[in-house]
């Protein structure tokens, strides 16, 4: 008993632990949760908001029996509840569970399977003297904001971009800050009867399929259609496969990159498309809403990615067409 730590050691050591209850009843999820077969169905009935047995199964390939069996943990878990209807039983995400099924895959998931790149650190006076430079810079640009102002977004932008490690590939972390303030002050100064139609794609980190959305919405649009992106809780970086596509759409790697969604962006938009983010995503008087429930493409496999992309495709091309009929065929200013 003489290796057991004192009564205060111990005190501590709980204070910086989970609890015991808590730890067994996620164990208790956990365990529902590891196994590969629960983890696609459970992927799917958070895209498509219901599915029933004969749906899973042939996800899954497998017999009957078996499916429900895994639903059936599942659902013990309180993860997912069944309805009947007619000849076929009905799943659902629980009520209230939506967060963290989305948790578990927009933000978990990547950094497990694909952990960010730590970009180099900028000492401190590095940083600031750098900040100011470009505050100077865009101030000239954006003359009509004030000096306060422009100071405010850029130091708004270097603070999100650093606490979430945001990378692109090889590009400086103070090319990101200047490429997200610029959208931010042409966003806060954006006069709509001069400007091209301006839409934005909201998802949970703004990785995958907000990326994917607006990179097909812009090439089809030929740049009439100003195009943003921004995530509830940006990720750190675009993952591997998402990344060739946007290459083979021709995106520059300093041109798409996770950031937070901010009220700059959602007020200049003529349209808000959310990506598996509708219910928290903020809603603004007079801007259109629009919700496209389609899967995350980050873990894919190479039949469902190309799928993916193609529902984008259809319905990036009949939002360019609705807009594109409604406004000049000018140039939109990026």
């Amino acid at each position: 008993m003489q290796d057991e730590p004192p009564a205060t050691a111990r005190r501590v050591l709980e204070a910086g632990a989970i609890g015991g209850q808590a730890a067994r009843r996620l164990a208790d999820t956990l365990g529902a949760l590891a196994d590969p077969v629960r983890l696609r169905m459970l992927s799917l009935i958070g895209t498509v908001e219901e599915a029933s047995v004969r749906d899973l199964a042939a996800l899954s390939d497998l017999a009957q029996p078996t499916v429900s069996h895994h639903l059936r943990v599942l659902r013990d878990a309180g993860l997912v509840t069944s309805e009947r209807r007619g000849n076929w039983v009905w799943y659902r995400i629980a009520r209230g569970r939506g967060p963290t099924v989305g948790t578990l895959f927009d933000v978990f998931a990547p950094v497990a399977l694909d952990p960010p790149r730590t970009p180099r650190p900028l000492h401190p006076d590095e940083l600031e003297d750098a900040l100011s430079r470009l505050t100077g810079r865009l101030a000239a640009v954006y003359a009509e904001t004030s000096y306060d102002v422009v100071r405010r977004i850029v130091r708004e932008c270097a603070t999100g971009l650093v606490r979430t490690r945001t990378t692109a590939g090889a590009t400086p972390l103070l090319v990101l800050v200047e490429r997200f303030a610029r959208q931010r002050l042409s966003d806060a100064s954006r006069d709509r009867s001069r400007s091209a139609p301006h839409v934005l794609f909201v998802s949970q980190t703004d990785t995958a399929r907000s990326q994917l959305a607006a990179a097909l919405t812009r090439r089809l649009s030929q740049h009439r259609v100003v195009v943003r992106t921004a995530g509830l809780t940006p990720g750190a970086q675009i993952p591997r496969n998402v990344r060739t596509l946007l290459t083979e759409l021709d995106v520059p790697e300093a041109a798409a990159f996770p950031k937070s969604l901010t009220d700059d962006a959602i007020r200049a938009a003529d349209v808000v498309v959310t990506l598996g983010s509708s219910d928290a995503c903020p809603v603004v008087p007079g801007v259109r809403y629009e919700d496209w429930p389609v899967g995350d493409p980050t873990f894919a496999s190479p039949v469902g990615f190309a799928a993916l992309r193609d529902e984008l495709q259809v319905k990036a091309a009949r939002l360019v067409a609705e807009l594109v009929d409604t406004h000049d065929d000018g140039p939109a200013p990026e």
